[in-house]
């Protein structure tokens, strides 16, 4: 049924309570469904954050739900999304709101697609809670690189200050930057790839770079270029980095990472630096791949 927004200022509250009811059956009839562990901490968060069978504790139901967020659960992604927009036992908080919304949208909830419609800018760092994962899969930006020099510690400063302005976790700039260029200004490639975050000439003239040799000309270039593939694969970062280094026409062409030995290799390097599979997006930066579904459907 069509519906029509009176008020375009309308809360994200009244919103959300219209795609509540059908939410918890988002994700009924998959193939793949999250595992027995997923289901039962989502069905213990739901019981907490409602009252139902057990006192009402809205604190508790939103750190299961982020366990649940960690373990890819799109689910507990889109009720996390909804407490924040909505402020249910937690300061509201529509930067957070966006984060939940647009994990689960990466991963097909269409309610939380269109959610993101209705609250503001997505924050560019992952919350605490979902940093609390198991040793060696933190997503946080608190990447260290001891074996840079004063001038390469300059250039992760610069990175870590440019990158919330984009909406790019600061860790997965700066995993760019390492797999470019190492952090190297100057740096030049056989393929006329150029300065920190290696952009060739028309990704330069794209994104308004008119000396690829300044690193913050540079890096803001760069950071435009990942905003756009994060839009365009809805967050995916495994498609976003393939597509940062072979672009995103041959992903497209091959629906899935090229089978080009350096794609592939840094594709690699960048998920070492950035494990985490999804990463927030702003849907209103550009439509989304017209492959993307046939991609999903190659890795189902």
């Amino acid at each position: 049924m069509e519906r029509t927004i009176l008020n375009p200022h309308v809360s994200a509250c009244f919103v959300a309570v219209a795609l509540l009811a059908g939410a918890a059956t988002c994700c009924a009839g998959e193939a793949t469904g999250p595992a027995d562990d997923v289901v039962a901490i989502r069905g213990e968060a739901l019981a907490l954050e409602h009252g139902e069978g057990v006192p009402r504790d809205p604190q508790r139901a939103v750190q299961l739900y982020c366990q649940g967020a960690r373990m890819g659960d799109a689910e507990s992604q889109f009720r996390l999304g909804w407490i924040y927009a909505n402020g249910r036992g937690v300061p509201r908080d529509d930067g957070l709101a966006a984060y939940f919304f647009s994990l689960a949208a990466s991963q097909g909830n269409e309610d939380a697609a269109r959610m993101l419609r209705y609250v503001g800018g997505v924050t560019p760092s992952a919350p605490a809670c979902m940093t609390m994962a198991k040793k060696g899969d933190d997503t946080g930006d608190d990447i260290n690189f001891d074996d840079l020099t004063p001038e390469q510690q300059k250039v992760v400063s610069l990175v870590r200050k440019l990158a919330p302005q984009y909406g790019i976790m600061p860790r997965l700039a700066l995993a760019v930057v390492r797999a470019e260029s190492n952090f190297d200004p100057l740096a030049v490639s056989p393929k006329s790839a150029q300065g920190l975050m290696q952009l060739i000439p028309d990704t330069a003239v794209r994104f308004n770079v008119r000396k690829p040799f300044d690193p913050e000309q540079n890096v803001r270039g760069g950071l435009a270029y990942l905003r756009w593939l994060l839009a365009y694969f809805q967050g995916n970062v495994t498609l976003v980095a393939a597509a940062y280094n072979a672009g995103e026409g041959a992903v497209n062409r091959f629906r899935g990472i090229p089978p080009f030995a350096e794609t592939r290799g840094y594709v690699k390097r960048i998920r070492e630096l950035f494990p985490s599979e999804i990463h927030p997006y702003d849907p209103a930066v550009v439509e989304s791949s017209p492959e993307l579904a046939h991609i999903r459907a190659r890795l189902m």
